[in-house]
């Protein structure tokens, strides 16, 4: 606690590290060109009909989609698609190292492997951001608001010019996520859909205040979502810094005439170790056939696409049970990827450490992994009631945006996370100066 208070109070001194500052206007940089890139609308498109459109579609899956990309849908802007296909290809790229050797092997690799695998996830991104752009301009002819059209001139040439400009919005946007994480404070995706989620915050407060204006809601109910907000928000941290602390022993050994070791420790085990992966992994799956069978139930032949779209609207049955069901299985899948029992254990045998009452080796790995699954169900109930409470809110309240849930989640985390980069450079800067002086001194 004295060290994150330290570091909290060397917050005011980021000013006074070039690196860390440089860094910070960067990351600053970047997400001003993402919000600026949010507005440049794609051509042949009316804008006014478009907006009366989407006004209808608010709490519905449009909806949904609107808010990961920073309201870049609703104003089909170059950005349209946001960061989802290249957060799907990473999915796709994940599992398939786990039933692919060729891949398994490059991820043992160290970087040149990372690199390949990154430079798989790219072609990837290019190829579900082709098919995506593809349906969502087909979809987009089939629109219209009281007999006016929302696309002006339909026809390839609009398709061909959408799906273009669509994926080389996504590409970009991958790129500038990328330059985020390596040059930026990191979480170059993660800090893209947090920056959009955020931006459309202010105006959805708006529409709930008007509708409190206007009656719609009483004052009462306003007053208990801002309280609800609250008290989510101070669950989601509570569990987010939860952990449990498995005891660790390290045995003495005598080095020449002293002994070193015997001292106890503690392993830190996060109740939510996958973070906010497992529901920006959900969504992204789901957006995936879902947004296409939105965008082309309008097309001759397509009928059926549009029960497969309201079965699959937030709210629904069959929504939520998928939901849930892929949350689960990427908060233990993810675990599985970020944490390994077996090295773990290895390294704790190496270094002469040991938990008490536990055989070293393969008797600590087995224990490492029964506590971790143990806690992981715990984490996966937790993020899974806080994603389905906007489900809720808009099937039973009819709240006019995304309340809590899986956006609540994601600015939180990525908050958290990146005050922990910070607080790292600090601490590392503050490290190099003593050492600094320790050398001076000596000389």
């Amino acid at each position: 606690m004295p060290n994150q208070m330290a570091a909290m109070g060397g917050l005011g001194n980021i000013g006074k590290i070039p690196e860390l500052k440089s860094r910070i206007l960067f990351t600053l940089g970047m997400l001003v060109v993402y919000r600026l890139g949010a507005h440049i609308p794609v051509p042949g498109i009316d804008a006014t009909v478009l907006a009366q459109f989407f006004n209808q579609a608010h709490g519905s899956l449009l909806g949904l989609f609107d808010m990961f990309s920073g309201g870049a849908l609703s104003r089909l802007t170059i950005f349209a698609l946001g960061i989802m296909p290249y957060i799907s290809s990473a999915i796709i790229i994940q599992l398939m190292t786990v039933v692919s050797p060729t891949l398994e092997q490059l991820k043992k690799e160290g970087e040149a492997g990372r690199r390949k695998i990154t430079q798989y996830t790219r072609y990837g991104t290019v190829g579900l951001a082709l098919f995506q752009g593809m349906g969502m301009a087909i979809g987009l002819e089939s629109f219209s608001v009281n007999g006016h059209p929302v696309v002006v001139d339909p026809g390839l040439s609009f398709r061909l010019m959408t799906m273009i400009t669509l994926v080389s919005g996504t590409v970009f946007l991958m790129w500038v996520g990328e330059q985020i994480t390596e040059r930026g404070i990191g979480n170059g995706i993660s800090l893209i859909i947090f920056s959009g989620i955020v931006a459309g915050l202010p105006s959805a407060i708006g529409r709930t205040l008007e509708l409190a204006r206007t009656g719609e809601y009483s004052a009462f109910t306003v007053l208990g979502l801002f309280t609800l907000a609250i008290v989510v928000t101070g669950v989601v941290v509570w569990f987010e810094r939860s952990q449990r602390r498995v005891p660790i022993q390290y045995a003495k050994r005598q080095v020449g005439n002293r002994l070193y070791g015997g001292k106890a420790s503690f392993l830190p085990l996060k109740v939510n170790t996958a973070g906010v992966i497992p529901p920006i992994f959900a969504s992204s799956l789901i957006l995936l056939p879902a947004t296409f069978a939105q965008f082309t139930k309008g097309v001759d032949g397509m009928a059926w696409m549009g029960d497969l779209a309201a079965v699959m609207s937030p709210g629904q049955w069959l929504y939520m049970t998928i939901f849930t069901v892929l949350v689960v299985f990427f908060c233990f899948f993810y675990t599985a990827i970020v944490f390994n029992p077996k090295d773990t254990a290895d390294n704790l045998k190496k270094n002469g450490a040991f938990i008490p009452g536990i055989r070293p080796g393969q008797r600590t790995s087995e224990y490492l992994d029964f506590v971790l699954s143990r806690i992981t169900v715990v984490g996966a109930i937790y993020v899974t009631l806080v994603c389905l409470l906007p489900q809720y809110l808009i099937s039973k309240l009819s709240v006019p945006f995304y309340f809590g849930g899986t956006s609540l989640l994601i600015v939180v985390v990525v908050t958290m996370d990146t005050m922990a980069q910070i607080q790292s450079h600090l601490m590392s800067h503050q490290y190099e100066g003593l050492m600094k002086q320790a050398r001076l001194k000596r000389r």
